[in-house]
């Protein structure tokens, strides 16, 4: 194959918390014998399988959980990367306290739990938290386009953390993203372009600046589509895949 496929998860389904749906699945099936298909995501492991499927890895090329610090190729593990190994404890401990200190500020329609989830290669940040129900997580989506509240965390962040060598993005719909520099979805094309592809599509949903998809969506190494919806995803691969 000389073109490989890169979807962020929230391009095959609804978004990021719901089930691939069954015609859905059964297109990237289809894709796949014409091209070569991996899926990135922000996510963990646990949550991509939630997702895509407790087969993701035996269903796609290439699986990128937590923007391909966490890899598997040809249904087998390939490698891992940390983040405190990387940024040290006392810079990841004053992102922490400084990030909870910020959201306790905050005061929102609702707060759950679970406002910093711990992952191999960054911090996922929810100022809602992430054991939000489906309606609150909407809820809180909604205000959000409304009042900013994640770009001002962000740039806020962004001023208190200057040089110290950390990207923070918007990613989801309740979440941020905090990780060194470089961690952002490009990393995974450091292991996809060993393997001499002609061509990598990228899909994603949040490819606008400061949106997690947005650095891998501009990269030189691939042609970046914006995509709305699942549907839309499908439309252009079919456009550009099955004519």
């Amino acid at each position: 194959s000389v073109t490989v496929v890169m979807a962020v998860c929230s391009s095959f389904s609804l978004d990021s918390t719901l089930q691939i749906s069954a015609d859905m699945a059964a297109f990237l099936q289809q894709l796949r014998r014409k091209v070569t298909v991996g899926v990135v995501g922000g996510s963990d492991f646990g949550k991509i399988k939630e997702q895509l499927g407790d087969d993701v890895v035996e269903k796609f090329d290439y699986v990128f959980p937590e923007n391909g610090l966490v890899a598997y190729k040809d249904g087998k593990f390939l490698s891992k990367q940390n983040i405190q190994g990387h940024l040290g404890e006392d810079i990841l401990q004053d992102v922490i306290n400084y990030c909870l200190s910020y959201i306790a500020k905050i005061k929102l329609p609702k707060k759950r739990g679970t406002f910093i989830e711990f992952r191999n290669g960054m911090l996922n940040v929810s100022p809602i938290g992430r054991s939000c129900s489906q309606e609150e997580r909407i809820e809180f989506y909604e205000l959000d386009k409304k009042e900013h509240i994640r770009e001002k965390f962000v740039a806020d962040l962004q001023r208190e953390f200057a040089g110290k060598g950390l990207t923070f993005s918007i990613g989801g719909q309740i979440s941020i993203d905090v990780f060194p520099d470089g961690w952002d979805k490009r990393y995974c094309l450091g292991i996809v372009t060993k393997d001499d592809y002609k061509t990598i599509y990228f899909f994603g949903d949040k490819t606008m600046p400061g949106g997690n998809d947005y650095e891998i969506f501009t990269d030189s190494r691939t042609e970046g589509h914006s995509v709305t919806s699942p549907e839309d995803t499908r439309r252009i691969c079919e456009e550009l895949f099955f004519k």
